[in-house]
């Protein structure tokens, strides 16, 4: 996928700021996120150059803010997909996991306009955006004996609310933003998991580790060891018995993620080349058979656990558990500060089905955090309204 440019005419500078929004190479972007702070504005690798090579169908933008962008000079990035309304020369744009930017400013205005009018040149009729900051987080010891019938996270009290990600929210709310799911549907509609799993790693060591996991945990861990398991990290020529893997997974577990293997191979192709070892497929092999492969992502001082997937027979041998204890050491090793299991549901009822991948992420004495979700608003113009309308009706009918 190539990058979308518009003509120098077009850029669109920040008001009172004085900096600018500019379309930036590919290197001047990681170069920004490889800097110090750009590190600490802690991208996902879902805002990574890399991943516009993963989608199709979308078109791709790379911008970025700064006092000088096309020199190098920024204060954040964002990478943009574009996707083309059927029937129409308008485009819906869609930053997951981003911009990546400084969400402390109490002046979103002043970088979230440029981007604004940007994208509604480029002819985008709509904006979707991820913003990093958190909103609340649940600690597992808290969770666990608070399980019930028809209960959900949100009847409880959370252990931490994240009072940036309270102002965030209101400073895009009376911008005319709208929280996905907001609308009294019932769901959050996001494409990103808005509740995720996180394993802090910083200041632990790997005794730390070890004793965090929950006595079920450490029990499996040992079980997969005496019973000989290996975990090994494969190549690109072992992912299609991961891909076959998480076919079986997806039947078991009645859901169905509908990506190709193509889709993995393009991933794990275009992750990689952008760093080696940013994505790394891990394999769990009992008597020279693989029973589970798990893939994991790092940028910068985070990791990722992305995809799992298992075999149907011999789970007494606990290959999952195997993967993920050594995916973990591997994460600290690295020096990651957080091991991010990505999505987990909010329900928090026994009887249902989803609960048991919670449960098993609970296991590893980490916390659940509710991020802020995805928003959405239409560009200006009544034009833009109409068919942002229509585009909602559209997601509706699919």
């Amino acid at each position: 996928m190539s990058a979308l440019l518009v003509p120098p005419s077009r850029v669109c500078p920040a008001r009172n700021r004085g900096f600018a929004l500019r379309p930036v190479t590919a290197e001047t972007y990681r170069a920004f996120l490889a800097s110090p702070d750009g590190a600490a504005l802690g991208a996902g690798f879902l805002q990574c150059p890399s991943w516009a090579h993963v989608k199709e169908g979308w078109r791709a933008q790379l911008l970025g803010w700064g006092p000088d962008p096309e020199a190098g000079a920024l204060t954040g990035v964002a990478l943009v997909l574009l996707r083309q309304f059927p029937g129409t020369r308008k485009y819906f744009a869609y930053l997951p996991e981003g911009p990546v930017a400084d969400w402390t400013d109490p002046d979103v205005d002043g970088w979230l306009d440029p981007l604004l009018d940007h994208l509604r040149r480029a002819g985008a009729f709509a904006v979707r955006i991820g913003p990093s900051p958190a909103y609340r987080r649940w600690d597992a010891a808290l969770l666990k004996p608070l399980t019930g019938p028809g209960r959900r996270l949100g009847d409880v009290l959370a252990s931490e609310v994240d009072p940036l990600g309270t102002a965030v929210a209101e400073r895009l709310r009376a911008r005319g933003w709208r929280r996905r799911g907001d609308d009294g549907t019932g769901g959050d509609g996001d494409a990103q998991p808005r509740h995720v799993f996180h394993v802090p790693l910083a200041g632990r060591t790997p005794e730390d580790l070890w004793t965090g996991l929950n006595q079920e945990w450490r029990r499996n861990v040992r079980r997969a060891q005496k019973e000989g398991v290996q975990v090994v990290v494969g190549s690109a020529a072992e992912l299609p018995e991961f891909y076959w893997l998480l076919g079986v997974t997806e039947r078991r577990d009645d859901f169905r993620l509908g990506r190709s293997l193509a889709y993995y191979e393009r991933q794990y192709a275009a992750l990689n080349a952008e760093e080696p070892g940013r994505m790394k497929l891990y394999l769990a092999r009992h008597r020279g058979e693989v029973l589970a492969a798990h893939t994991m992502i790092t940028v910068g001082r985070r990791a990722w656990y992305q995809t799992g997937a298992s075999a149907d027979h011999r789970r007494e041998v606990r290959p999952s558990n195997a993967l993920q204890w050594r995916m973990l050491q591997d994460a600290h090793a690295l020096g990651a500060d957080v091991y991010d299991m990505r999505g987990v549901p909010s329900t928090l009822d026994p009887d249902e089905r989803a609960y048991g991948l919670l449960r098993w992420k609970l296991g590893t004495g980490g916390h659940v955090v509710e991020t802020l979700g995805e928003w959405e608003r239409p560009l200006a113009g009544s034009a833009n309204h109409t068919l942002y309308r229509a585009f909602q009706a559209y997601l509706n009918r699919r």
